[in-house]
């Protein structure tokens, strides 16, 4: 066997492999969880979160972002969707040789741009550079740290029945911005990408309500497969609502054109939220205009379902196989 572009989508082939390879060589009880950011408890008072990611996203600059604004995006988002503030980066580059340096001071600036939007400090890095026509331009490595402030508890295992799920806006628009730039669709108006950190939103609502138990943002594999994993980690059926899912005209026309479903469609600016019902309307109200209730948590094996429009039940899983490549 050999790797294929499935292992690195966010679906079910991914999270196989990584099952099978490399918790079976390197599982412990932190990553064994699976959660975004690995939550550490060390011997003082306080909990650290810690994570880490690399960009290899094709084209490097697309509407509503580039590779170096996502790197920030990406790697603060995991962060805080395990409650942490967000304090430290480290940054790293592998770069082909003849990478034009204009390109790389235009992203090293977005870097810098989209780190002081989100409050955290880039502390640390390294660069390589691989010979011409071993590499793809620019690739980029992060990892980042950040602290849980006492008594957040934020996890995909802590679903419980009777619970809402929460999103702050329009679903696949990152997906999409990417797509049309790649094949150069002829739409009449131009698709941005979500790509924002969510850091300062997350602790907004955590200082509004006791009632949320998980936040997960849902990039690769889109919302489909996110929320399936919170199903499998916390034992529980989610059931969302078709007319409920918030999409934009221009994503629901790209997919009306090349099949694509905008459930398993990347996002880069969005967060799902797990939450008491009692407490979805204030969360609601916080999150913005965009916002939406999508679905409820049920009793019942792991199971994720569609209520769709016309009144039937269809049953979702992780996405099984790549829609768009090279998209983080």
């Amino acid at each position: 066997m050999t790797i294929t572009m499935n292992h690195g989508a966010g679906g079910r082939i991914m999270h196989e492999f990584i099952h099978a390879s490399i918790l079976a060589h390197l599982g412990n009880d932190l990553l064994l969880r699976m959660d975004d950011a690995a939550v550490l408890e060390p011997s003082g008072p306080c909990k650290i979160a810690m994570t880490t990611d690399s960009y290899v996203v094709h084209p490097l600059f697309f509407p509503g972002g580039d590779i170096g604004k996502l790197a920030i995006c990406g790697t603060v988002n995991d962060l805080s969707t395990s409650g942490a503030i967000p304090r430290w980066l480290t940054l790293s580059f592998i770069l082909e040789e003849g990478f034009p340096l204009e390109s790389l001071d235009r992203i090293i600036a977005s870097i810098g741009a989209t780190a002081r939007e989100a409050g955290v400090l880039i502390v640390t890095g390294d660069t390589k550079v691989v010979e011409k026509g071993k590499g793809d331009g620019i690739f980029i490595n992060t990892a980042g740290v950040g602290f849980i402030p006492e008594g957040v508890n934020l996890s995909t295992h802590n679903a419980r029945p009777g619970d809402s799920v929460l999103i702050n806006g329009p679903m696949g628009n990152h997906e999409a911005a990417l797509f049309t730039v790649r094949e150069q669709l002829p739409f009449t108006t131009t698709i941005e990408s979500d790509a924002a950190p969510l850091n300062h939103l997350v602790q907004k609502l955590l200082g509004l309500s006791s009632g949320i138990r998980s936040v997960k943002d849902p990039t690769r594999g889109g919302v489909a497969s996110a929320l399936w994993e919170i199903c499998d980690h916390s034992s529980v059926t989610i059931t969302v609502q078709e007319d409920a899912l918030p999409v934009d005209p221009q994503v629901r026309g790209v997919c009306e054109l090349v099949g694509f479903d905008p459930m398993y469609m990347a996002n880069e600016g969005k967060i799902i939220v797990v939450c008491d019902s009692d407490h979805k309307e204030v969360l609601l109200a916080a999150m913005g205009p965009g916002a939406s209730c999508i679905g409820t948590v049920c009793e019942g094996a792991p199971s994720l379902t569609m209520a769709t429009s016309i009144g039937g039940i269809r049953r979702l899983s992780m996405m099984e196989n790549i829609q768009l490549p090279r998209i983080c």
